[in-house]
């Protein structure tokens, strides 16, 4: 199976990346395009015997699997410039959650998927958004599950779902990770803690609780309730969360609801 990426942005450079490090996709399998070529050679410079296409016709005449990694908007461009060259073996892959799979369905003959990806898949850790399209084969599905299993735990979202989950798995190390950058500086503000002793204790911290939930040692309501003595201090600190989180984290799930709702506006296959 030979495979192609279109697009050597973030996302696109850490599939690159992450696939061929992790076993999953041997190099020389791998066939990839930028169009502004000389980012496609980096990255051929770090892993010699990946393919560099001078355009996206050649990709996709190498490849079996063809994942697009552009922004949403460009989408159309791609589309428009593979149209009528596409084989019903062929499985298209989108790693953006506003272009949905039945769209894409509409305009190729090819078989249909997505994945969405996150930074936590540079660590082969994190999960990966899965939507499959209606004609997909299932040696492919079950092929695309199997590639993924290398970097992520794959789970399946309907598309109703995509943007919430999106939300929580690619977005959420962004979201955390401002909320964690809140907290150092207020342990500062509050009790002079220096901001690099704070960020060590929080990196830390974190990490341990990755590995207790990944273990499965607790869940998140035992591990608040383990921590939590009646009349302590955890008790005194959740109470002034609760008392003063209000409606957080509902407003950022609206504000990314409405911004995926106008960003499926302009998207035009």
């Amino acid at each position: 199976m030979k495979w192609g990426i279109i697009g050597t942005g973030n996302m696109g450079s850490m599939l690159i990346s992450t696939l061929i490090k992790s076993g999953a996709v041997p190099a020389e399998k791998l066939t990839i395009y930028n169009r502004t070529i000389e980012k496609a050679e980096k990255i051929q410079e770090e892993f010699p015997k990946l393919h560099v296409a001078k355009n996206v016709s050649e990709l996709q005449n190498k490849s079996d699997i063809i994942f697009i990694c552009v922004k949403p908007h460009h989408y159309k461009n791609i589309i428009d410039e593979l149209e009528g060259k596409w084989s019903e073996n062929q499985c298209l892959v989108s790693i953006t959650s506003p272009v949905a799979v039945d769209q894409l369905e509409k305009v190729t003959p090819c078989q249909v998927a997505r994945i969405v990806p996150s930074i936590t898949n540079h660590a082969w850790s994190g999960v990966s958004l899965f939507t499959f399209g209606s004609k997909i084969k299932k040696e492919n599905r079950d092929l695309l599950k199997e590639t993924f299993q290398h970097i992520s735990t794959p789970i399946e979202v309907e598309e109703k779902h995509i943007r919430v989950a999106s939300d929580i798995v690619s977005c959420g190390p962004a979201f955390i990770s401002y909320l964690l950058s809140q907290w150092i500086a207020a342990a500062g503000d509050v009790a002079e803690l220096p901001k690099d002793k704070a960020t060590s204790l929080t990196e830390n911290m974190m990490v341990g609780l990755g590995e207790l939930l990944a273990q499965k040692v607790m869940t998140l309501e035992e591990l608040m309730e383990k921590v939590t003595v009646k009349g302590g201090v955890t008790g005194e600190g959740l109470q002034a969360l609760e008392d003063h989180i209000g409606p957080l984290f509902q407003k950022m799930f609206e504000a990314t609801q409405n911004k995926h709702k106008e960003d499926k506006k302009h998207i035009n296959l």
